[in-house]
């Protein structure tokens, strides 16, 4: 994105008022990511039941408005950076980001309800995985 947007231009220079968005798109970023850290201590990268840890499910704090917060700022972060920079080669690849993390999310949540009972009750109470009001 630094050398799409900055070392060779070759993006057009996009207003300030798209830059800050980014910017604050960023800090919703860090914060989601943050607090799906403290409100959850069982995430990892790849999807497994952790019995070990008695694994239980999150419904608190972040996750009571969607179940995939850290996702959710995942994506902040893929569009709040290209924006923040003005990059459109990195738009373009936050939408297709954004694409694989969304067929991610719905293996994870095959695993998740056939392994977790307490799954499904948090999944009718909760009704949005990623993007609240829209999927």
């Amino acid at each position: 994105m630094p050398l799409d947007a900055k070392r060779f231009g070759l993006s057009p220079v996009s207003p300030l008022w798209l830059n800050m968005l980014g910017g604050v798109l960023l800090v919703g970023s860090f914060f989601l990511i943050f607090r799906s850290y403290t409100d959850n201590t069982f995430p990892t990268p790849l999807v497994r039941i952790q019995v070990d840890r008695n694994r239980y499910v999150v419904s608190t704090g972040v996750y009571g408005s969607v179940r995939h917060p850290m996702y959710l700022g995942a994506v902040l972060m893929v569009f709040g950076a290209p924006l923040l920079l003005g990059s459109l080669v990195g738009l373009l690849a936050g939408f297709a980001l954004t694409i694989l993390l969304m067929v991610k999310i719905q293996g994870e949540e095959m695993i998740l309800t056939r392994e977790l009972g307490a799954y499904r009750v948090y999944v009718q109470n909760d009704r949005y995985r990623c993007f609240p009001y829209i999927w």
